[in-house]
């Protein structure tokens, strides 16, 4: 097998990164009406992958993205590296003659539920190693970015995420992790083994609350609180998910965030509780909804903002990608963010 690394998509010489990150990115089969794939006339195809997904939610909102990711040396890899360099995002890309980009089936069984099926096993994405990487880049950016997806792809690739973390840590950049658990890629044991320790490293660690769980196991979580909070900004929040904000915390990064999905999202940061309610839409589908959210949150923090920015940002992109079919499709420019929020709904 030979490899072949294509070159930056970046538009000038001079653009500097603010977020890096890495990960497979696969093509997306999906059906076009709900209702048994068996009985679907029509499909339609399209791209997505948790890393790749941020990186296009960055890019519209105006922040610098390099995307690291290993595709195939057909077409569906070459439709990935053009969608992510279509969206502005410099896609540093392997092209792996050896093996074949990887899908998912997406199927919408009802008008409201979706089943999402992978063929990933062996893929060229699942070949990802540090050698993929450029480690000048990674230390010039201001964030990196990774999922719980990549390690639990294969050995190259979990050394690929440890090496890039390596590499931030000494340069001072901030490390941002979201679990991102995947039950068909590994055991909830050994994710949560990976994920404990390396959250341990990190800054910013996103979660959902099945997630967070966990991390912090049944002895720290049995003994987690009900009922609702008294006082302070966590008034609408669990004081179980404010404990598991807590618990993930007190596992070492100074940001740590439960994705709640329709309820919102709890934080602790530097030690303050934060609760962020929901941007109450109509959802067309939510899946790519977390990716969205995370690019939301890292886009005001590359950006310097402070932590309630980052949480009304995170929930209002995540509410713009559940209007719209489709992982990333829907993410929203910095112009329109106040769409969401705006009186009118004719802008004239």
């Amino acid at each position: 097998m030979t490899d072949a690394t294509t070159t930056s998509s970046a538009s000038s010489p001079s653009r500097r990164p603010r977020v890096v990150t890495l990960g497979e990115t696969m093509g997306m089969i999906s059906s076009t009406q709900p209702g048994p794939l068996a009985h679907a006339s029509t499909m339609q195809l399209g791209i997505g992958g948790s890393e790749s997904n941020v990186a296009i939610g960055l890019s519209r909102l105006g922040v610098d993205a390099i995307w690291f990711g290993r595709v195939g040396d057909d077409s569906v890899g070459r439709l990935v590296a053009r969608e992510v360099r279509a969206e502005g995002v410099d896609a540093r890309i392997t092209i792996d003659d050896g093996a074949t980009t990887g899908l998912m089936i997406k199927e919408r069984r009802t008008a409201t539920s979706q089943n999402v099926t992978y063929y990933r096993a062996g893929s060229a994405g699942s070949r990802l190693s540090a050698d993929d990487l450029d480690e000048s880049a990674i230390a010039s950016a201001d964030v990196l970015h990774v999922t719980g997806i990549t390690p639990a792809l294969s050995g190259s690739a979990a050394q690929a995420v440890r090496r890039a973390a390596d590499v931030a840590r000494a340069a001072g950049v901030l490390v941002s992790f979201d679990v991102n658990y995947r039950r068909a890629l590994w055991s909830t044991d050994d994710a949560a083994a990976f994920c404990r320790e390396f959250a341990a490293g990190c800054d910013v660690l996103f979660a959902g609350e099945d997630e967070a769980a966990m991390l912090l196991g049944p002895a720290a979580t049995a003994s987690f609180p009900t009922g609702a909070a008294a006082g302070g900004a966590a008034d609408a929040a669990s004081d179980a998910t404010a404990a598991l904000a807590r618990g993930l915390a007190e596992l070492g990064p100074r940001q740590a965030v439960v994705k709640c999905g329709a309820a919102g999202a709890v934080a602790m940061v530097d030690g303050q509780l934060l609760e962020q309610r929901a941007v109450p839409i109509v959802a067309h589908d939510t899946v790519g909804a977390g990716d969205a959210f995370v690019a939301g949150y890292l886009a005001e923090l590359a950006a310097g903002n402070d932590a309630p920015t980052r949480l009304q940002t995170a929930a209002t992109v995540g509410a713009f990608v559940c209007l719209a079919a489709g992982d990333w499709e829907g993410l929203p420019r910095r112009s329109e963010l106040g769409l969401l929020h705006a009186r009118e709904a004719v802008t004239r």
